[in-house]
């Protein structure tokens, strides 16, 4: 199974313009990933790519564009896409070239990194040159992996710097911490038209995975043949997962006694903050026709027939709350710049991105006290199979499980 980008450790790469930035990447790559130029500001737009180092894993490294004394329109639109990179980073490589005279703007991104406690590495790029006294007094007691990007020199001895200075944990596990070696595990995966061709999504593919990384034992059924599964099963599952759009349909079928919960909710909980997506939720139980809705996808695709943002999702809603909203659905990274008219923003899973670009997503509504939950939750809460898909998290369900659902 390919790795996927939002399970990876997200590398950005920060510095001034033409501080050898893309140079940078293309080294640790050893492929030509971003252009290389004399002319500062090159690079305009983020440039990703992802490759595995070890004892890492897959991580993905982000070229960003320098930003320093950036101006008109495009100057604009660099800063504001190389900020955005900062809610995503994992850890930030802070390139300075061995001539810089002047360090206001690294001072200012090593503010921001501290701000968001995260890890950074100091690359002194282009080595080969005499190191200027303003680089060796800025330093000071600071330590920065030399290197001459153009070249490879000193690659390796960033290589390990990054390995060492890596966040251990920056991800909680899927499922992995809900059963324990031996556990059967019954994961519920319908196949439709949305599923990619050959394929499962993301989530699902992540499950399986985890539960053979932790010897438990997978059966995996679409919700025809649940009933069956159980049947045969000698030992009970300790854990049931399915995807969200059949919740009404699997709950009756799962004995209550086994924990069921969904692939969308698992993915919020490992990337982002459950408790605020359930706390979001019972915004619905206000809402009135016409009120103002933000549907919030993290990656782009082409609508399907039912789709689950653009269709299923509004639908459901007009149901519960008795008649159509003004719902609005924004594909991709970026939210609109003021949600301060907005009643409700539903998330989709997020399995695409990153949990700092999630934990990140969820500050911004908040910013205008406007309610926030996901795509699991608001199905468990609009099909009737709310609290239960809370039960495999005993204190969350606890605190929620007197909640009614009903208007």
């Amino acid at each position: 199974m390919k790795a996927m980008r939002g399970d990876s450790l997200h590398i950005g790469i920060f510095g001034r313009r033409n501080a050898g930035k893309s140079s940078l990447i293309n080294a640790i790559t050893k492929q030509q990933v971003a252009i290389v130029s004399a002319v500062p500001g090159t690079t305009t737009d983020p440039v990703f790519k992802a490759m595995e180092l070890l004892p890492l894993g897959p991580v993905v490294f982000i070229d960003t564009a320098g930003i320093d004394e950036a101006d008109g329109s495009l100057g604009a639109e660099r800063v504001r896409r190389s900020e955005r990179i900062l809610g995503k980073t994992d850890l930030a490589l802070l390139v300075i070239p061995a001539d810089a005279a002047e360090f206001s703007y690294e001072e200012q991104l090593i503010t921001r990194f501290e701000k968001y406690r995260m890890p950074f590495v100091i690359v002194l790029n282009k080595a080969d040159l005499r190191v200027s006294p303003a680089v060796t007094a800025w330093l000071g007691e600071r330590a920065a992996v030399p290197v001459v990007a153009s070249t490879g020199e000193g690659i390796e001895d960033l290589k390990k710097a990054i390995i060492a200075a890596a966040p251990k944990n920056w991800e909680p596990p899927l499922l992995r911490d809900l059963f324990e070696p031996g556990d059967v595990v019954l994961l519920i995966t319908p196949i439709d038209r949305g599923a990619p061709k050959g394929r499962m999504i993301m989530p699902q593919e992540k499950a399986i995975r985890e539960v053979l990384d932790g010897h438990g034992i997978v059966v995996d059924v679409t919700e025809y043949e649940v009933e069956a599964a159980l049947a045969a099963l000698a030992v009970k599952p300790v854990l049931a997962v399915t995807d969200s759009q059949v919740f009404e349909k699997v709950a009756p079928l799962v004995p209550a006694e086994i924990p069921l919960t969904g692939f969308s909710i698992l993915s919020i909980r490992q990337k982002g903050d459950l408790r605020a997506m359930v706390e979001g939720v019972m915004a619905v139980k206000s809402l009135k026709p016409g009120d103002k809705v933000l549907i919030a996808e993290s990656c782009t695709h082409h609508p399907m027939e039912d789709d689950i943002g653009r269709l299923k999702i509004p639908r459901w809603l007009a149901e519960y709350v008795g008649g159509p909203l003004d719902v609005h659905v924004v594909p991709g990274y970026d939210f609109p710049d003021d949600l301060s008219t907005y009643n409700l923003v539903i998330h989709c899973g997020g399995c695409t991105l990153n949990r700092r670009e999630v934990l990140r997503r969820q500050t911004i509504p908040a910013q205008f006290k406007v309610p926030m939950t996901n795509y699991g939750v608001l199905i468990a809460f609009l099909r009737g199979a709310f609290p239960r898909v809370l039960s495999p998290f005993p204190e969350l369900y606890e605190e929620f499980r007197n909640t009614s659902v009903l208007k």
